[in-house]
This record gives C-alpha cells, structure tokens and sequence, in this order.
C-alpha cells in the first residue's frame, strides 16, 4: 500500500500548510497513541529541535496522545538520537521527534520511534494512517493522559554519547570546533566533548527559533571550516538541525564527509578485528570507497537512498556499519539509530588510537569526481521507456566501466530526474553527465 502522508523519515512539510498543522497533528498524535501504546499507563515520549514551530506541534501532540489515554514525557530540545535512546532507557512504548533536520525554520515534521529505539516499520506507519482516518474518539475523564517534563534528558544523553567513547582513552590534547547548527545538539554536543578532555570551541549554539541550519551545520559546512582554520583547531565536527548528520574537518579546513568518515570507522574496526562483517551504503556512495573497502577485503553492498532502507540492509546482512555520503551513520553496536555526536566518537577513537591525523588515516581513499544534475520532467514521461535514453546510458556505462559510475534516479518529492555520473576521469564525468542529462531533456520534450 502506498503511504499518504509518511515519507522516508516522517511526515514533513511547510509549517501551517497541510499535513504540518496544529489540527492534523494532534489527530496524528491520537491515531499514534491508539497504535503505539500498550499496557495500562502507556508512555510516549516527546522531543524537538530549536524551531519556533516546535512550541505549536508539540501542545498538539500532547493533547492528541492525552486524549488517546497515553501519559506524555516531555523532553523539550533534544536530538533526535537522544529521543531514540531514551525511548528505550525510560522503557516509553514509543518516542516522538518534532523536527524537519537539515532544512529551514519555515518546515517542520514528525518522526517516530519504537520502543527498541528504532524508525517505525512500514506497517506500523500504515497502520497510523489507517487510524487517522477513523473518528477520534477522547477518552474518559479517569483514563485521559497526564504530560510530565523529565529535567534531567540531556544528562542522561550526554552520559550514553560519552559511554560510546572507550574507558581507557580521552580527547585531551585535542582542540575541537563543534558547530551545532542553532539546532537541537546545542546544550548536548559541546558538553561530550568537553568532559571527554577536548578544548571545545562551540559554535552554532544560540538557537532563536528562526536560525537553525542558516548558514551553519553539516549543510553549511563553510563555517566549520574557517572557525578550525581561525582557532587553530585539530578538528571540526559540525551536526545538523535534529543531530543524526555529521560533517567533520581537518586542522587544514578539507572537509570529510559521511563516506569518508565511515571508511574511517571501517578501516579502524578492520584493523582491530572489531568489524562484524562489511559495509552498508546507498545508491549515492562514491564508487571510490566502493573501491578502497574492497583493498581492505570489507565487503561492501548498496541500499537505497535513505538512513532507514540503510537500517534495513544492515539487519538483514547481520552487520553493524554503515552510511550515506549526508553524514548520516549507523553503527549499530552503538546506538540503534543513526548519531552524529556517537559516529563523530567513533571517528575520533579511531585516529586518537592510531595518534593518526584524519587526513593521515584516511589518506587511500580519494573520492572520484561527482555530477549531479537535476532535469524536470513531465509527470507523464517515464525515462526506463524511451530508446534514446538508454542506448546512451549504456554507451555512459560502456564507457566508465570499472571507472565509473552512472544513476538515474526520479526524485521522492519533486518532477525531477536526478542523473549522477561519478568517475576517476573528471572530463569523461563531465561529458557523460551533461550528455545524459541533456538527452533526457531532449526525450522529455
């Protein structure tokens, strides 16, 4: 069954326009109690970012879940592995996150997770749908839920992060810039750093409501950069809006980013006969790493794009490990979700043990070149139908074999075609990619 309003990670969309209003979701949030919770005082747990919005989307959600009979534990600010791991440490039948991650103040959106601290199974989603469209019904006086605010949630987070590092290593030495985003890590991130030993120069750390992500965080990750340069720093580490992405950069400023640093964590792992099987990317993975984890003998396999089909493919091989090239990480030893201050960890372990620079630990790995072109489409125009197209995509893949890479991918959320061509070659990715994604247009009309 198609899903109406659940995308790959929640419900999202502009604040005020549907499915994102104060109406829709304290429906959403009664349609959720009457699935999720189970027992005789279920609990149901809430956190947000920085958006203003959160404030509105949050009294919705409580009122929705009170009404289905479901107490409410209000974690304010909070990422959202945070959320994910306290689902599962105050034992909550789910856990609810308000955020819309790495885009602008003006969206927000819904996420959940299961009592493991997982995202929700497709039928789990489908069957909220389902409930919304049934009355909502509130429940007796004597069995609505109560709303209580847990004090002490970032504490609680930051000791789980810092229990991610080893006992018998610390960061002291290190200088490290944190940039928050103006998002939810922005009380969390700076203080595991710093009781972990580091010098932490934190930036991204005065939300207002209206600036997260703006110009900052691993969407932006220009400031991260020049602060490492400007202070002097051995390191950067910049999260995005919600916490579950992260970016990090060298003392010189290069950036590195979630292929990099998973082939960091894997190497380490490797090396150390820590690595349970291989590695899980998507469809958007450099074919470079694709290429250095097979130098290592780590096996390798592709999942869609997206941090959940990631998820999915890593469970079903048995592994731990694996990514997307956004900087969303899964290790899965860990944490049961993906988390940008816990996998930031796991890459410091691995060059603090090996008293390696990063640019030094990871210096095999050299990402070949990547274009990615979006053409617009008619919504009736099927790309697979058309010969022109895939004769020249086959002559594109002749062409780049054993060097080279080439997708074509429809967006989720827009008319679009997204033509990708990655290769050792940065003239022949050129040529193919502008040549592709001309001819789509052309096919198109």
């Amino acid at each position: 069954m198609a899903r109406k309003y659940f995308g790959t990670d929640g419900i999202r969309g502009k604040v005020g326009e549907a499915p994102i209003t104060p109406d829709f979701v304290m429906r959403l949030g009664y349609a959720a109690g009457k699935v999720l919770s189970e027992g005789k005082r279920p609990s149901i747990l809430i956190g947000k970012d920085t958006r203003v919005s959160g404030y509105m989307l949050e009294s919705a959600l409580e009122a929705g879940l009170a009404a289905a009979g479901v107490d409410v534990l209000l974690l304010g600010p909070m990422p959202t592995p945070g959320v994910a791991y306290l689902t599962r440490a105050l034992r909550a039948q789910a856990g609810i996150v308000i955020s819309a991650s790495h885009n602008p103040f003006e969206d927000n959106g819904i996420k959940f997770f299961s009592a493991s601290g997982s995202k929700l199974p497709d039928e789990v989603e489908l069957a909220i749908e389902a409930e919304l469209e049934k009355p909502m019904l509130t429940m007796p006086s004597d069995r609505l839920g109560k709303a209580k605010r847990i004090a002490d949630a970032a504490g609680r987070y930051i000791e789980f992060c810092k229990s991610t590092f080893p006992n018998e290593l610390d960061l002291r030495g290190l200088k490290i810039v944190v940039d928050c985003a103006n998002g939810a890590t922005y009380h969390v991130a700076p203080p595991v750093f710093h009781e972990l030993g580091a010098e932490v120069i934190a930036v991204g750390i005065q939300p207002d409501g209206f600036n997260i992500n703006l110009g900052c965080g691993s969407t932006k990750p220009q400031l991260l950069q020049k602060a490492v340069v400007e202070h002097g720093a051995d390191i950067g580490i910049a999260l995005d809006g919600d916490g579950d992405r992260v970016m990090m950069a060298d003392a010189d400023g290069r950036l590195y980013d979630g292929d990099q640093l998973v082939y960091a964590i894997a190497k380490f792992r490797r090396d150390r006969a820590l690595l349970k099987g291989g590695v899980v990317g998507t469809l958007m993975t450099n074919l470079a790493m694709e290429h250095a984890l097979a130098h290592l003998d780590i096996p390798f396999a592709r999942a869609k794009v997206g941090d959940r089909y990631v998820l999915e493919t890593l469970q079903a091989q048995g592994w731990q490990l694996g990514g997307e090239n956004s900087g969303h990480i899964l290790c899965l030893d860990k944490h049961s979700t993906g988390d940008g201050i816990v996998s930031a960890l796991q890459v410091l372990h691995a060059i603090k043990a090996s008293n390696q620079t990063l640019h030094e630990y990871t210096r095999e790995l050299v990402l070949y070149p990547q274009i990615l072109i979006n053409v617009r489409l008619n919504s009736r125009f099927d790309w697979r139908e058309s010969a022109p197209i895939q004769a020249l995509l086959a002559a594109a893949e002749a062409a780049l074999s054993g060097e080279g890479r080439v997708l074509l991918r429809p967006s989720g959320t827009e008319p679009l075609l997204r033509v990708m061509v990655e290769g050792k070659s940065p003239d022949k990715v050129q040529y193919w990619a502008e040549a592709l994604a001309a001819k789509v247009q052309e096919a198109a009309g």
